[in-house]
C-alpha cells in the first residue's frame, strides 16, 4: 500500500507535545518527503527531530510564536525555500487558559486563549493559502470536542475551538476554486501534559464521560492523517469529531 503523504511537504505548528509528536510520527510514516515542525519552545522538539531523522525522515524544526503572523509568515517561507512548496499545514498549537466562571476571568486569561487557539490559527491558514494559491493543499486545524459541547468554566476555551470550527468552514469555502482543502477535527480528552498536577481520580472522571474511554494521541494523528491525504480529496469544511463518544449523551 502506497503511502499516503508520499512526496508531499508538511508543516505542523505547535508540534509540541503529545499530539505533535503523533502526527509528525504519523506524517513521516505515511512517506512524507520534508516535515517541518515548529513550536514555541523548539528546543523540546529535538529528541522527536532526531528519532525520525535517525529513521531516514527528512525533519527540521522552527522556533514559532503562532501569534506573530509575520512570524508564521517566514515559517512557511522557509519551508518552500527548503522544498519548493507546502503541500499540507496543520494547526495544532493551543493552550488551555485557567479555569474559572465567566465573572472571575481575567481580560488578559480570555485574550490570551483567544490569541492562541484563533487568531494563530488564522495566521497560519492565511500563510498557508498565500504561497498554496498556485498549486492547492490541504489545511488541517485542530479545534477541540468543546466547539460541540458546553464546557463550564472553560468559556475562553470552548469560544475559541468554536471559532476555529466556523473559520474553518469560512476558508474552506473561500479558497475551494484554488484546490486549498481545509478541515479541521474535534478531539475528545486524551492523556497529555495539560492533565498533570490534576487531583487524584480526576482523570478517571474526564475518562467515564466518553463512552469508549479516553482516546490515545496517535487516534487524532490518524485522522487528520486521513484529512491531509487524497483519501479526503472530496472533503472541505468539515469538523471530525474524534472523542471517544464524548458528544452524543
Amino acid at each position: 500500500m502506497t503511502p499516503r503523504l508520499m512526496g508531499k511537504t508538511a508543516l505542523v505548528a505547535g508540534a509540541g507535545g503529545a499530539l505533535g509528536a503523533a502526527i509528525a510520527t504519523a506524517f513521516a510514516a505515511e512517506g512524507v518527503r520534508g516535515l517541518l515542525l515548529a513550536d514555541l519552545a523548539p528546543d523540546g522538539l529535538r529528541p522527536l527531530r532526531d528519532r525520525l531523522a535517525g529513521a531516514g525522515h527528512t525533519v527540521v524544526t522552527a522556533a514559532l510564536d503562532v501569534t506573530d503572523g509575520e512570524a508564521f509568515d517566514e515559517v512557511v517561507a522557509d519551508a518552500v525555500q527548503r522544498w519548493g512548496r507546502l503541500d499540507v499545514l496543520v494547526n495544532n498549537a493551543g493552550v488551555v487558559p485557567p479555569n474559572a466562571r465567566l465573572h472571575n476571568l481575567s481580560t488578559e486569561a480570555w485574550s490570551s486563549c483567544l490569541a492562541v487557539n484563533l487568531t494563530g490559527t488564522f495566521h497560519g491558514i492565511r500563510a498557508a493559502a498565500r504561497v498554496m494559491r498556485e498549486h492547492g493543499g490541504a489545511v488541517v486545524n485542530t479545534a477541540s470536542v468543546s466547539a460541540v459541547t458546553a464546557w463550564p468554566h472553560a468559556g475562553p476555551y470552548g469560544a475559541a475551538k468554536a471559532g476555529v470550527v466556523h473559520l474553518t468552514k469560512v476558508a474552506a469555502l473561500e479558497y475551494a476554486k484554488e484546490r486549498i482543502r481545509v478541515n479541521c477535527v474535534c478531539p475528545g480528552a486524551f492523556p497529555s501534559a495539560i492533565h498533570d498536577g490534576l487531583p487524584a481520580g480526576a482523570l478517571e472522571s474526564i475518562a467515564s464521560r466518553h463512552p469508549l474511554g479516553l482516546g490515545r494521541p496517535e487516534d487524532v494523528a490518524a485522522a487528520i492523517v486521513h484529512l491531509a491525504s487524497e483519501e479526503s480529496r472530496w472533503t472541505t469544511g468539515h469538523a471530525l469529531i474524534v472523542d471517544g463518544g464524548y458528544s452524543l449523551p
